[in-house]
């Protein structure tokens, strides 16, 4: 398993995942009984870099069939590299698809320069704080870049609704725990908060299925 001073552990192969795991299980019965139904959890690691967060614009708020069909759009045009998207005009990002705010967006992600290498040896407060900073990309999506781009072990990203909702089934909650609420809630679950993650997602697919939930 990787390990950083500055950037703390990192999540590298299945059997990484399965530490956090077993580590979450011998400290929340909760969360034992939860991988009793999940069996093992995935990897998932994506590439770093600039296309990554791109397609992460792409993917707002429109269906995964319409995002693969703009990206598949935006590849065919070579609009991937964040030369090609400062040297092309708005119009021409339009045409493949994305509206005039994601082509702002884009615009605005390529000509931030970002030095994606560096990033990977920075603390993640530091990759949070400096991927924010363009617009388009809100926390959400840049604790989910540190999480699964960057491999960080101990990141949460407590403002999405699925972690909330799979909290309050696991946990009985009352109600569904606010942003706040559930990232001082995750911090019992440190060093390993990525895994605690998976396993949260894990388990709201499988009470969405058994409960109903719509």
């Amino acid at each position: 398993m990787g390990a950083g001073l500055m950037t703390g552990r990192t999540i590298e192969t299945d059997l990484d995942v399965a530490a956090g795991a077993a580590h979450l299980a011998a400290i929340c019965p909760r969360m034992r009984h939860a991988q009793g139904l999940t069996g093992p959890l995935p990897l998932r690691r994506n590439p770093d870099g600039f296309a990554q967060l791109l397609s992460a614009i792409v993917s707002q708020q429109v269906s995964v069939a319409s995002a693969n069909a703009i990206w598949s759009r935006l590849e065919g045009a070579g609009f991937t590299e964040p030369e090609r998207i400062v040297a092309v005009s708005d119009d021409d990002l339009r045409a493949v698809g994305l509206s005039r705010q994601k082509a702002r967006y884009a615009r605005a992600l390529a000509e931030a320069r970002i030095d994606y290498p560096a990033l990977r040896t920075e603390p993640t407060q530091d990759v949070i704080a400096t991927l924010t900073q363009v617009p388009g990309i809100g926390v959400w999506t840049a604790e989910i870049y540190a999480m699964f781009s960057l491999g960080r072990a101990d990141v949460f990203a407590p403002g999405d609704l699925a972690l909330q909702e799979a909290a309050r089934l696991l946990y009985d909650l009352p109600e569904r725990p606010k942003e706040r609420a559930l990232r001082q809630m995750a911090e019992a679950w440190s060093p390993w908060r990525s895994v605690a993650a998976r396993l949260l997602w894990a388990y709201y697919r499988i009470a969405k299925d058994r409960e109903g939930i719509r």
